[in-house]
């Protein structure tokens, strides 16, 4: 398998070389914050505003991190001319205002969910790449110092064939309007992150619990087919909690290794077939940013920046939300039927397996 070597810090705070970038953040909620956070913290941009319903919270939030508050958009892009401007609002109030600014012509930078509806993701992404714009979402987990190092363990050959993979998160609910919020809001990452690591994913088999709250799906199990034979499964509940001990593990076992992430941040531990000693990496003690979930951001926005910057496509484009979606109507629809439904990527609106 490959050294598990020492990963440095963020390089050392410096005065940009370069004209800073003007940052919009469009919300005021708790992600929001971090959205604020990490365009006021760094030297290569500049954190020009931030929009929010409440003039009270926005002006706080505003203040907070030494920005213009303003309670509408359009004043605040003629106003601010931002070079970028994050979406970071509810689960469910995503897509009028992702939609505007669109329409605007603004490179966009939105969270997790897309939006609910795949008729809307559709919409979204029309009218983006009609305008050929910038179009990234947030899908930070792909950027934790364990999932990279075991997506490079999987691209150098040292699992072999891929043979079955398991992802288990759960924690406090996040509720909203919908009865699969924790499907559409929270597993997103885990739907993205299997496809990310093992490919495809071209069949779900699903179940779902609604006793906790009648109606809302707070516990699903979901059976996977990849493309490429592995199999896998997804256990994703709102009826669990963040303070357990491994809240979050994924598995990937192949022919001939195994890898396994601990808590996104925490761990990872390579091991191979008959071998009763594993690889393992962990964040050195010099090393704190590597073991910060919310580092995770910091680093996907290095990777987005980089990417606006040389005027290329986003290193996650919108397209994996519209993706996660998909998948998500299809374990809903196994789930609702009782059978197995096809997902494959290419095939468009998913349909009953034979």
């Amino acid at each position: 398998m490959s050294p598990v070597s020492f990963s440095p810090a963020s390089a050392p705070r410096r005065p940009s070389e370069i004209v800073p970038l003007r940052v919009a953040v469009v919300g005021t909620g708790g992600w929001g914050e971090q959205h604020a956070r990490v365009f006021a913290d760094r030297t290569d941009t500049v954190l020009c505003g931030v929009v929010g319903r409440d003039p009270e919270r926005t002006a706080a939030r505003a203040e907070a991190y030494g920005t213009t508050p303003y309670t509408d958009i359009d004043t605040m892009l003629e106003t601010e001319h931002p070079d970028l401007v994050t979406v970071s609002l509810a689960n469910e109030a995503h897509f009028a205002p992702t939609l505007h600014l669109i329409r605007r012509g603004v490179p966009l930078l939105v969270e997790k969910p897309l939006v609910f509806d795949l008729a809307q993701a559709d919409t979204l992404l029309a009218e983006a790449a009609a305008r050929n714009l910038f179009f990234a979402i947030d899908l930070n987990h792909r950027y934790a110092e364990p999932v990279q190092r075991l997506r490079r363990a999987i691209d150098d050959g040292d699992l072999g064939e891929l043979v079955f993979a398991t992802w288990r998160f759960g924690g406090e609910p996040n509720f909203g309007t919908s009865p699969h919020a924790n499907l559409i809001e929270t597993q997103v990452h885990g739907l993205d992150m299997l496809e990310h690591l093992c490919g495809p994913i071209v069949s779900v088999m699903a179940q779902m619990f609604d006793r906790t709250v009648p109606g809302t799906f707070t516990t699903l199990a979901v059976a996977l087919k990849f493309m490429n034979g592995a199999v896998g499964t997804l256990l994703g509940s709102y009826d669990s909690s963040y303070a357990y001990p491994g809240a979050h593990h994924l598995e990937v076992n192949g022919t001939l290794g195994r890898g396994v992430v601990e808590d996104t941040v925490r761990r990872l531990v390579l091991s191979r077939p008959g071998d009763e000693t594993s690889q393992v990496w962990e964040a050195g003690y010099f090393n704190d940013e590597a073991r910060s979930f919310h580092s995770t951001f910091d680093r996907y926005v290095d990777a987005l920046l980089a990417a606006l910057r040389a005027g290329q496509e986003p290193p996650v484009h919108a397209r994996a939300g519209r993706r996660a979606l998909e998948l998500a109507d299809a374990i809903v629809r196994s789930a609702e039927t009782g059978t197995r439904v096809a997902t494959r990527p290419s095939s468009g609106p998913s349909q009953p397996a034979v």
